[in-house]
């Protein structure tokens, strides 16, 4: 008698970008070993096409690119990977797209390469699997910690019932702070024009009008959309002139970009060259043995700056004294042993430095690197475009030009310190006010400027715009607020002794979600009801809330106001408190992504076994 066919366990995503392709891609490796010949339902809730998700979906400009080299883009795990599942290895997007693995494709191609991805996740699910796409948005979800959870979607009036439900949402909106409220309240009584954070490829871009000057805060990735979508975007043309330089030929159509930041300069340009040499060891100076004294909370800039300092010093000279030891006036040996023993804010060091590096233009300025702008005081807007364009200039011919390796370890010093510094605060070593100003504000920014910059070629399309005087730039520190009689916005920054005004202001960056800021009306209901509890870090005995999700690092299950994991509910990406991971990684480097998908594709099909066994 053939026995009545099995009932199939159920999981519920909600989002279908990449990180659920991931998820996916982990579901169908682990699944013979731990669910067996169970059949496997699988919603995708997500109002944009599973693969690209929102953020990568085709069909956008070609002018948007990534910022990530294609070489650097998989979604596939390979035998670097530390997990407990099999690796399944896949091409590159460089591989698959069959380009420079240097190159830096359009986001259209990134989106058709994750569209390929989640295709060949749900083949290897198997037959007994089926894969659902649900085109709408989850606004509820029910149920308690024993029965089948119970998803509400729009536009449709039952739940989806689910033994399993993962929340995978990639980036969150947020509602507007309170400068925002009274920026946008000004403008609409005024009849100016305001956009508020957000990605520029979703903006209605033609309220930005030809000639007009428009003022612009932020300098990083989301404002150099903007500016090719209202040049380029509008005809323009980039040119390479006989001399090699490039120019930019304006059609008329464009606004006039004034625009600054806290910096008052874009992020450094990646590096255009590959990393070869020899890498320093790290971490050498800030690690745990060095900040294990005392029990009081530790100040940032009094305790820990000056070893991190010393750090990227360190990993900077490393480089320089192994990769152009023709520039230097020790040995390693010898520097390293004397380095080891002097304070970063020492006359020794700075002697030793001299004596050491004979050529002032390879010392290290940690201030200057961070502040490129500080100390610069022009009196009109005008005075101050020569010198940005010639530090622009300056800066991309450097990241371009392997003579200035040593720029790489002074890069990977900072990337191991972010992980001895975030470890700081999880463990309450920093003061309250440490980890809100730089923890959580300086630091981010700091790490974004070496390390999240644009293609080479992007920062010249922007001097290519200034000396076209299509943007000029306002400085360091920069600052909006409406005029007196509230008709229009005005700015000015603190390398400038002029304002300027003008009736358009764009924010140039994407929304800082917060559990009180949200949009997305699950994680509204589920934070409103307990269901999801944000971390909060006891800094000294201060709470400080970090605006990231709780869930448990070893399986990414939901941690809810009962301070106990829930044991169906999961929830992956860069808003929870598991770390920073992204939704794709580069090979071979063991990224956490993988780690973190297996670990909780495991978990999940763990659960589902123990359910229906």
């Amino acid at each position: 008698m053939t026995p009545p066919p099995r009932e199939p366990v159920t999981v519920a995503v909600v989002g279908a970008g990449p990180r659920a392709v991931g998820l996916l891609e982990r579901l169908a490796a682990n699944r013979a070993e731990l669910l067996g010949t169970r059949p496997l339902d699988v919603h995708l809730v997500d109002p944009y096409p599973p693969g690209p998700g929102r953020i990568w979906r085709t069909g956008q400009s070609p002018l948007l690119t990534l910022n990530t080299a294609a070489g650097n883009v998989t979604l596939f795990t390979d035998g670097s990977v530390t997990c407990d599942g099999p690796p399944h290895p896949g091409p590159t997007l460089a591989e698959w797209a069959r380009v420079l693995a240097t190159s830096f494709p359009s986001r259209d191609t990134q989106g058709r390469y994750l569209e390929w991805c989640y295709r060949q996740a749900v083949d290897r699910l198997g037959p007994d699997a089926r894969v659902r796409s649900h085109r709408t948005r989850a606004r509820a979800l029910h149920g308690d910690r024993i029965g089948r959870q119970r998803l509400y979607l729009d536009g449709r009036a039952e739940p989806l019932p689910a033994d399993v439900v993962v929340l995978a949402l990639g980036h969150l909106d947020a509602v507007p702070d309170a400068e925002q409220v009274v920026l946008g309240d000004v403008a609409a009584r005024h009849d100016l024009t305001y956009l508020p954070p957000g990605s520029p490829a979703e903006a209605d871009l033609s309220v930005l009008r030809p000639g007009e000057p428009v003022l612009v805060r932020g300098l990083g990735l989301t404002f150099l959309d903007l500016m090719l979508l209202v040049t380029e975007g509008r005809g323009g043309e980039f040119r390479t002139d006989r001399s090699g330089r490039l120019r930019y030929q304006a059609t008329g159509r464009e606004p006039r970009l004034l625009v600054g930041s806290r910096r008052g300069m874009p992020h450094l340009a990646k590096f255009g060259y590959p990393p070869a040499g020899t890498p320093p060891p790290l971490p050498r100076f800030l690690d745990a043995a060095a900040l294990a004294v005392g029990t009081r909370p530790l100040h940032f800039r009094q305790a820990v700056w000056p070893l991190l300092a010393k750090e990227i010093g360190w990993g900077y000279y490393h480089r320089l004294f192994t990769d152009h030891p023709d520039r230097t006036a020790l040995g390693l040996p010898e520097f390293a042993k004397r380095y080891a023993t002097l304070d970063w804010y020492s006359p020794q060091r700075v002697a030793l430095l001299r004596r050491a590096v004979p050529d002032r233009r390879d010392a290290l300025d940690t201030d200057r690197l961070d502040r490129p702008l500080r100390g610069v005081r022009c009196r009109t807007l005008a005075d101050l475009q020569p010198y940005v364009r010639h530090r622009l200039g300056h800066a991309a011919r450097r990241r371009a030009d392997p003579r200035h390796s040593a720029d790489l370890g002074a890069l990977a010093a900072v990337v191991s310190a972010w992980g001895q510094v975030d470890a700081l605060a999880s463990a309450g070593r920093l003061t309250a006010g440490s980890v809100r100003a730089d923890v959580h504000g300086w630091l981010p920014g700091f790490f974004s400027h070496l390390a999240g910059g644009p293609p080479g070629y992007r920062l010249d399309q922007l001097r290519a715009l200034a000396a076209a005087r299509v943007v000029s730039f306002l400085g360091e520190d920069t600052w909006v607020r409406p005029d007196r009689a509230g008709r229009a916005f005005r700015a000015g920054s603190a390398s400038l002794a002029e304002t300027v005004t003008a009736r358009a202001l764009v924010e140039a960056r994407l929304p800082t979600p917060t559990p009180d800021r949200l949009t997305d009306p699950l994680l509204r209901s589920l934070y409103a009801a307990g269901d999801l509890v944000a971390e909060v870090r006891d800094c000294g005995g201060e709470p400080v809330p970090t605006g990231r999700l709780r869930v448990r690092a070893a399986d990414a299950r939901i941690i809810d106001h009962t301070g106990d994991p829930h044991p169906c509910r999961f929830a992956l990406g860069p808003y929870t408190d598991a770390g920073h991971a992204m939704a794709f990684a580069p090979p071979r480097v063991n990224a956490p992504t993988f780690r973190q998908n297996d670990a909780a594709a495991r978990a999940i099909l763990r659960h589902l076994a123990s359910r229906h066994c």
